[in-house]
């Protein structure tokens, strides 16, 4: 140690040794500069840069070298041999870059150990040859020993360099590495340096194509500098470079750079799109891959691959200075994505997402246009309309991914079974539709219905597999059946609802006496459904008398419908279409708060009876509304009886049983409406405390003449009075009637002979008291006959 010192102080000129530390300083800085852009490139500019960073590393290793050497001072003069001073150059160049190279692989943990001797290595090696260039009148000797500790100590430092490179970030890591490789090197020279002796020789002979020192020092500095600010220089220009043509790389349009209308550059995005390299592109003309170029304004056009393929894109044309000369530039934006997406929202606007099957609106078009070209061809088409039996069941009891798992196995029936040229639609739902086009009618429409019911009863065994649908099948024929698209639908429509209510999973063709009944189905149901609004549906309220006293006990609110154009509808008409619609929520709702109202407005606590459908029960916030209206008119629930027929406790007995527990808590009372035409009224009457059995009209009308009728009374009458419940007769119009209900020992009875169904009694009331008032005033009504008219 105190050699080296020795040696720098007494053998050397400390300012050179200062120029020396400052070029290898730069020179370092420079190759990690240089090496830090490896990181931050692609595998197939790493290389260069590791070549960039050992050039200038080598070259700043090279030029410390023998600037340092100019301030060794060895007592005689020395000069320097021009070929070894060259090799040397090499040396150092070619072992840093291995060193680097070595370095620079990250998979490797022990990769900058490996690179710091390898480093080492290359360094004294240069070193070595360096001195080998030295001509003077003496002979070099070694210490091996020390030549072998710089080598290791050389190692070391730049194993440690290489470590800190790439395990510290930022300027941190750039300054780190270079000072240790700055240490490395110095080092490594002085060690070197320190172990040498010069024994005079002066029959040494010195060779005339020599390297004066002051000559090889203006050299090596100028060289040297000049050569790391080329390498900085490079750096700057090429990552310009770089990133401009990244940036160009990075865009999402092809870019094609013309020359006098010639190309001559091309960007990766272009190339990659068309299949052309640049090579196979420089110096064409633009038209032999682009089909047309129109102005600046982006236009369509085809691009013709290399594989010969034509991709839809569009071209917009601009001027830049490109090159130091104007050039225009294509950008080539390809279609075939935009196309797709368009395809795709077209396709998805006109096609069921769950079956791929054409939607309502695709149908509608091919409906008007199928029909346009049968009246031209003078030829006939057949729709028809498909409705899915028992799906609702299915997809309530085992969930709606089963019931899109059955859609789409119908989807797949109707097209094994139907003919390319028709048309099949899911118009919603479990609703299907096919068109078809072509064949002799009805012939051509009987087959197709044939093979779908066939298809259905193969693939869909309805007696073993729970989650097995039927179908129903209604066929329209045009033009017997329509000659618009509007009319065929109605009447397919019409023949599928006869179906429906035939018997399902068969076959039903359009006939006309068919659609005058549906007509007025359908008119029904659009009447009733503003039957409300339009004033048209009034309550009628029928007395129900105490069997024996003849006293009021209460009154049935009775709907009915005055309709424009027919009078007065009957209920057994248009309640069972309301109830099929939906309406009879409406409408039964309404009618409860209109009778709630008017039982408010009595004098008497008499009690109101309404009737509640099936459907009603249906609602799961049916007890609510109730509750609802009793608060809204003020009316006790004790004076509320609610009928219902049994025919409520056959769709969702436990739903139904659960909702009248709670009328039932509060207050109101239950009858059982219609009692004894249902299918389980002993169990009903044992599962559900009723609180009246009201007797069905059909068994008091024949009550005078059939025996078996009189029996059933008898015998309801009698369990009645065993459950503790009141029984009502309803329908009783004859004075016999009523004289066998009574002697049975019915409670009350109900009918056209002890009272039609009238106006609000409130109102019926109001005009007695007026018309008494008036006789009293004028005296034709003494006092006490007003009051007991009152009475």
């Amino acid at each position: 140690m105190f050699s080296v010192i020795a040696c720098i102080r007494d053998n050397h000129d400390w300012r050179l040794v200062i120029v020396a530390g400052a070029v290898c300083l730069i020179g370092a800085l420079a190759a990690m500069l240089l090496l830090s852009r490896t990181q931050e490139c692609d595998a197939g500019r790493r290389k260069l840069w590791i070549g960039a960073s050992a050039f200038a590393f080598g070259t700043g290793v090279w030029a410390t070298h023998f600037v340092a050497m100019l301030a060794y001072d060895g007592g005689m003069p020395i000069s320097y041999g021009l070929g070894l001073t060259l090799l040397s150059f090499l040396l150092s160049v070619a072992g840093s870059a291995v060193a680097i190279l070595i370095a620079a692989q990250s998979g490797d943990r022990f990769s900058h150990i490996w690179g710091g001797v390898l480093m080492a290595l290359g360094i004294a090696s240069m070193h070595l040859t360096g001195m080998q260039a030295i001509e003077t009148q003496a002979i070099i000797r070694y210490d091996p020993l020390m030549t072998l500790t710089a080598v290791l100590a050389g190692a070391l430092l730049s194993s440690a360099a290489f470590y800190a490179f790439s395990h510290l970030k930022g300027m941190r890591r750039l300054f780190a590495s270079s000072i240790v490789f700055v240490l490395a090197i110095c080092t490594l020279h002085f060690i070197s340096m320190a172990s040498i002796t010069l024994v005079p020789d002066p029959g040494k002979e010195i060779p005339a194509t020599v390297l004066d020192t002051k000559v090889l020092a203006a050299i090596v500095v100028v060289a040297a500098t000049a050569l790391i600010l080329m390498a900085l220089a490079v750096v700057f220009v090429e990552s310009r470079l770089t990133d401009l043509r990244g940036l160009a790389n990075a865009s999402q349009e092809g870019l094609l750079i013309l020359r006098e209308g010639l190309v001559i550059d091309a960007n990766e995005r272009f190339q990659g799109l068309s299949g052309w390299k640049l090579a196979d592109l420089a110096g064409k003309s633009p038209s032999a891959v682009l089909a047309t170029v129109q102005g600046t304004r982006p236009g369509e056009t085809l691009l013709t691959s290399r594989s010969g393929r034509e991709i839809a894109v569009e071209v917009t044309t601009s001027r830049i200075v490109y090159r130091g000369r104007n050039c225009d530039v294509l950008a080539v934006r390809d279609l075939t994505e935009r196309r797709q997406a368009q395809e795709m929202i077209e396709h998805l606007a006109h096609h069921d997402v769950l079956t791929d099957l054409p939607n309502r609106s695709l149908f509608d078009t091919r409906i008007r246009q199928a029909l346009q070209m049968a009246e031209r061809k003078n030829s006939e088409v057949a729709l028809f309309y498909l409705d899915l039996d028992r799906f609702k069941a299915v997809n309530d009891i085992f969930g709606h991914a089963e019931g899109d798992r059955i859609l789409g196995k119908v989807a797949s029936i109707l097209r094994r079974v139907a003919d390319e040229s028709d048309t099949i639609a899911r118009l919603g739902g479990d609703e299907f539709a096919i068109i078809q086009p072509a064949g002799q009618q009805p012939a051509a429409a009987q087959k197709l219905a044939a093979d779908i019911l066939d298809e259905f009863a193969a693939e869909m065994d309805t007696a073993r597999d729970p989650t097995a649908v039927g179908v129903s099948v209604g066929i329209a024929l045009y033009p017997a059946d329509g000659r618009t698209a509007e009319e065929l639908c109605n009447n397919a429509d019409t023949a599928l609802y006869r179906v429906k209510h035939d018997g399902r999973g068969k076959v039903c063709f359009f006939d006309a006496e068919m659609d005058e009944a549906a007509r007025n189905r359908r008119q029904i149901e659009s009447e009733l459904r503003h039957a409300i609004i339009r004033n048209q549906i009034h309550v009628s309220y029928q007395p129900i008398l105490d069997a024996r006293s003849g006293e009021i006990g209460g009154y049935e609110a009775l709907m009915r419908w005055n309709r424009p154009g027919h009078g007065l509808t009957e209920p057994d008409i248009f309640i069972p279409i309301a109830e099929e619609s939906g309406s009879i929520v409406q409408l039964g709702e309404w009618v409860l708060r209109q009778a709630c109202m008017e039982a408010v407005r009595w004098p008497l606590p008499l009690r109101i009876a309404v009737n509640l459908s099936p459907v009603q029960f249906m609602l799961p916030n049916l007890c609510e509304r109730i509750e609802a209206i009793l608060t809204e008119t003020g009316l006790a629930p004790s004076r509320l009886e609610l009928e219902i027929t049994e025919a409520a406790l056959i769709r969702d007995r436990d739903r139904v049983m659960t909702t009248l527990l709670r009328l039932h808590r509060i207050g109101a009372h239950i009858v059982m409406d219609d009692f004894g035409t249902g299918f389980s009224s002993l169990s009903n009457l044992r599962s559900f405390p009723f609180d009246k059995i009201k007797v069905d009209r059909s068994f008091t009308g024949v009550l005078e003449h059939d025996a078996a009728a009189r029996s059933i009374v008898r015998a309801i009458i009698g369990l009645g009075h065993s459950l503790g419940m009141p029984v009502v007769t309803e329908g009783v119009e004859t004075e016999t009637q009523r004289r066998i209900v009574v002697e049975e020992g019915c409670t009350q009875v109900q009918g056209l002979l002890l009272g039609k169904p009238d106006i609000e009694p409130s109102v019926k009331l109001a005009a007695c008291e007026n018309i008494l008032s008036e006789q009293f005033e004028t005296g034709v009504l003494p006092l006490r006959r007003a009051h007991h008219a009152r009475e």
